[in-house]
Order: C-alpha cells, then structure tokens, then sequence
C-alpha cells in the first residue's frame, strides 16, 4: 500500500469516528421555483427543475416540487410533472400576472414553509436574484448566489464534530472567476441557491409521468399590494443568447472590424429564418469591441447552443465554462495549440478574414445550419 493510500485509509477512519447529526427537524425533498413571464414559463424553470431531478437521488426523500406563480399558472402544471416534478404548488392570481416582491415573496416564502423541503432552487435571473434573499431572510436561512454547479455529498466540520452525509454542495465561481468555490451550510433549511440560466439542460419530457397539483392559496396582506404595476414593456431588440440555436462569437484578437463582420453573419443567418445572436469573449468586451451583454462566461452568460462558432477565441476557462455544454463547437483561430481547440468538434486553423466572407456569400445565398443530428 502506498503512503497516499495509507493516508486516505487513516482519514477515512477518522471520518468514520465523528458523529453523525441530522438537524433537518423534518425538512425533506427538493423544491423549486419555476419562474414565469407573463403567462410562459421561462426556459430556466425547467433546466433547475431537471437538475433538482438529478440531484434528488443522493438525498433520503427524493420528492420533487415546483412552485409556480402567475395568472393561470395552473396550465403549467402537467409541463412541470413531465419535466420531473412530482408535485406542483399552483398559486393562482390575476394580480401576479407579472413579478411584484412583496406578493411574490410572500407566495413563496409560505409554499415553502408548507413544503418544507430540505433544498430550494431558485433560478439565478434579475427576478430571482430578487426574490431569492427575501425568502431566504423571511426563512432565516443562508443562500447562495450564482452557481454554476450543485451535488449532494458529506460534509465534516472537525472542529464542531459534526458529519453530515448528504450536505448540498452550491458551487459556484470566485477569486474573480478565476476558481470554483464550494459552499455548504447544513445548519439551517432549507439550504438555499440561485443558479445561473443556461447552465444545465431540462429533461426531455414524459408526458407518461404522473404527479400531483395542489391549489395553494397564500394569506396575503394590504402591504402586499402597496405597489402597483403600470404597464409592463418589453425591449424589441433584447438580445436572448440563451434562446438562440447558433451563436456567432469572436474574441479579442478579431479586432474592432472584425466584429462588424461577424455582425454581417449573423444578420445573413437570421435573415434566412434561424435564430441567431452574436456572443463575445471577456476580453473583446473590456477592449471595448463589443458591450457586456455579448459577452460568454463565468461573468456573462452560460449557453449550450445547438451550434457554438467561436472565431478568435484563445479558449480561457472562464469563456469555457460558458459555452462548453454547447451541442456542436466549431473554433477558428491561427494558433493551432489555442485551448478552445481542445472543446470544439471541428477546428479550422486559419485566419478568419479567409473563412468568416465565403461563409457569408454560402448563407446570403440560402445556406442554412442543419441540427437533425446534433
């Protein structure tokens, strides 16, 4: 037996010496909220909700709920069931057509109360990231914002002599970006996290899947309602890189002009019908080639497109962990030994003034991607 080996082997027995403690007090299962805008589900909803699914395997009750709010929030129900959830909590109200905090947060801090679920999932958008501390603080409870990954497993506090077996591990970036921190917290519940959208990928539903729907009725308060929605508008020209199918995205070394190309692309791909946006690196954006909102990564957004096209992108792991769960890769770049090349299904080592202007006169002349097999 080798040190190392013997060493894991004295650890594990010293492990094995420190008591277990169970402070969940009755908490069990996992809940989730499924966000809706307007009368739809957001795509976040169902992509926590799978992962919810997954996760529920590791813990002793592998009940799955989801909370859903909104005017006639009851008709996603049987989406929810078929995506994996085996109970939904339907709040119902023509008043919570659209998010409010006080009515939101009340709703939900008391679904989860009923609930009371030993894990809560949020989804990490501009609603959540408002909703989720406000339930949190009404519950007393820790949160944890952003993750990009979540697991079950042990966790041991030597110096409390506590062992907790089935701890939720909330992963998420730190150090600005640069590492993966990994946060627990077993002495309250529900353990509590938001999680990016487009970080993880929804089931594939069943719609053989049964599940049960309660009707849940929230005592709300005057103060509630206290303020009043006027109109709600949306932006015409937002840009969805978690809804497109390709994604068209450039890095620092293409240059200001450069863009203005891949720009000319990506109006040709959607003008023939296909829903396309333009992403960017980190770098690009703090050049100033292109604004945040293009930008891919741990600090802009995580995607999982059907086709990624990364052109002069060197590969850092903060762009990866943004764009490496896409269907297909395909990198350009001069550097052959470029990182980006190591996630990518096809590669083309060329500059991209070579391959980006045929591509545009291939699509302008009808050409379009095909995902039949992706």
């Amino acid at each position: 037996m080798s040190e190392d080996d013997e060493r894991a082997r004295r650890r594990a027995e010293l492990d094995a010496k420190v008591p277990i403690v169970d402070l969940r007090n009755g908490a069990k299962g996992i809940a989730t909220w499924a966000q809706t805008i307007g009368e739809d589900l957001h795509p976040a909803a169902l992509e926590i909700l799978g992962e919810a699914r997954r996760i529920s395997s590791k813990i002793d009750d592998q009940t799955v709920t989801s909370i859903v709010i909104g005017k006639n929030a009851e008709k996603h129900a049987d989406t929810l069931i078929s995506h994996g959830a085996d109970k939904v909590y339907v709040i119902s109200d023509d008043r919570l057509e659209y998010y409010r905090d006080l009515p939101y947060a009340r709703a939900v801090t008391e679904a989860i109360k009923e609930i009371n679920p030993e894990i809560m999932i949020y989804t990490a958008t501009a609603l959540g990231r408002s909703l989720a501390p406000r339930c949190a603080s009404r519950l007393h409870v820790g949160l944890s914002a952003d993750c990009t990954q979540l697991d079950v497993g042990q966790y041991i506090s030597r110096k409390q002599n506590q062992r907790f077996p089935t701890a939720f591990l909330m992963i998420r970036p730190s150090f600005g970006e640069s590492k993966l921190a990994t946060i627990i917290g077993p002495w309250t519940y529900p353990q509590s996290a938001t999680v990016r959208p487009g970080v993880f990928r929804p089931l594939e539903p069943d719609t053989t899947r049964k599940g049960e729907v309660i009707l849940f009725t929230p005592n709300f308060t005057d103060e509630d309602w206290k303020t009043e929605v006027l109109s709600f508008e949306n932006e015409a020209d937002r840009l969805e890189l978690d809804k497109a199918d390709i994604i068209i995205s450039g890095g620092k070394g293409i240059g200001k002009d450069g863009f203005v190309m891949l720009q000319e692309l990506v109006d040709a791909i959607r003008e023939n019908g296909q829903k396309v946006e333009l992403g960017s690196s980190r770098a690009a954006v703090n050049a100033g080639y292109i604004s945040h909102d293009h930008q891919i990564g741990q600090t802009g957004k995580t995607v999982h497109p059907k086709l990624y096209v990364a052109v002069g992108i060197s590969g850092a792991i903060q762009h990866l962990m943004g764009m490496q769960s896409s269907r297909k890769v395909i990198a350009i770049n001069t550097d052959p030994n470029a990182r980006i090349f190591s996630v990518a299904d096809y590669g083309i080592v060329d500059d991209y003034k070579n391959v980006i202007p045929p591509l545009i006169e291939k699509v302008k002349s009808g050409f379009k991607f095909n995902f039949e097999n992706v």
